[in-house]
């Protein structure tokens, strides 16, 4: 027990999993905690943060890292937070370690695609390790889609977004990606619980505990809900036991093998448009993601007659939407959305969203 650092909790699991919902709920419940947030998603727009600074009024204090002393949440959009430990996961945890008296604790929401060993791996370095610990690897995976065999929403279009091997054509699955998220975490979040029938459940626990400690508990949970007491304050210490752990990953290191983020290869476009009939962009993008190889979209939208801002998520062709927030006096009234995929014809996008502007 470690009651002078300052304790970290590990939020992963594949794009649509359910993870910035998870973390807009655990802020919810921060009871004026001072809780710092670092955030890793691919995109040229981060709507994740964004998402997280909106949440209502008894969230602590929330701006981009840069933003001065106050700032509390921490982007990391330029690479998977696994690949880019020392080059940008570091250098933040370092602003952290130097504010740590000001600080309670620390969320961590990994991009789909992040392995949590090297990130967890990280906190043994000496001047993190000194005065911050793994307080839990949390992993959250989509329960309907691990009961059908596909482990993610569209295994085709989340193909492109895991570690590949190029030297010997290696292809590792989605179930092998999913094992060594599994395999680190302390504990496992079934997302989309409503959605599962008795012997679903029970499929998805199997698998699971096919490969965790006994001691790793599993919950299912709906819409990112669950008592915050439940995650926060587990004293895991993660980082004590992960050099031990054995993953997918270390095997194809072991073995010579080279290996990249697909995502290298993805187009990402970011569009902005004026106020919105709310039908006509529904319908531009539901038309999109069944024409266009685009793996995920996410934005906000200002709809005519709405004075609320409505989020807009896409992975694979399930397109979901919610309003969040009222629209601030002094803040313009736009649409944005990022759309994320390969070879992207951005002409053609462009004008099938405009359709949808007023």
């Amino acid at each position: 027990m470690n009651l002078n650092k300052v304790p970290a909790t590990i939020v992963t699991g594949f794009l649509g999993s359910g993870k910035t919902t998870l973390l807009a709920n655990l802020l919810k419940q921060a009871q004026g905690k001072r809780i710092a947030v670092i955030v890793n998603e691919f995109g040229e727009l981060d709507i994740d943060a964004e998402l997280i600074r909106s949440c209502p009024l008894d969230c602590p204090e929330a701006s981009a890292a840069g933003d001065g002393e106050a700032g509390k949440i921490y982007e990391l959009a330029n690479g998977c937070i696994c690949c880019t430990v020392e080059e940008e996961f570091l250098p933040v945890m370092q602003q952290l370690v130097a504010r740590r008296d000001e600080l309670d604790h620390i969320l961590i929401e990994t991009s789909g695609l992040a392995l949590p060993k090297p990130l967890v791996q990280a906190f043994n370095w000496p001047e993190v390790k000194a005065h911050c610990t793994v307080d839990a690897v949390i992993t959250v995976i989509d329960g309907p889609a691990v009961a059908a065999g596909r482990y993610a929403a569209d295994p085709q279009r989340v193909q492109a977004q895991r570690l590949a091997d190029d030297s010997l054509n290696h292809d590792p699955s989605l179930r092998e990606l999913l094992d060594d998220q599994i395999d680190s975490a302390d504990l496992v979040l079934v997302s989309k619980n409503d959605l599962l029938d008795g012997e679903q459940r029970g499929q998805v626990e199997q698998l699971v505990r096919e490969r965790v400690k006994p001691s790793v508990k599993i919950a299912h949970i709906e819409n990112g809900a669950i008592d915050s007491e439940l995650i926060i304050g587990l004293q895991a210490a993660s980082e004590e036991r992960i050099d031990a752990l054995h993953t997918h990953h270390d095997h194809h290191h072991a073995h010579g093998h080279h290996h990249r983020h697909a995502h290298d290869d993805f187009d990402s476009l970011s569009l902005t448009l004026g106020e919105v009939d709310e039908q006509r962009l529904r319908d531009s993008l539901q038309q999109l993601l069944r024409e266009q190889p685009i793996y995920r979209a996410k934005g906000f939208a200002a709809v005519n007659g709405k004075p609320m801002r409505q989020v807009v998520q896409a992975v694979g062709e399930r397109l979901d939407s919610y309003f969040d927030r009222l629209w601030q006096a002094d803040e313009p009234r736009q649409t944005k959305v990022v759309l994320i995929g390969q070879q992207l014809d951005a002409e053609a996008l462009r004008r099938r969203l405009q359709t949808a502007e007023l």
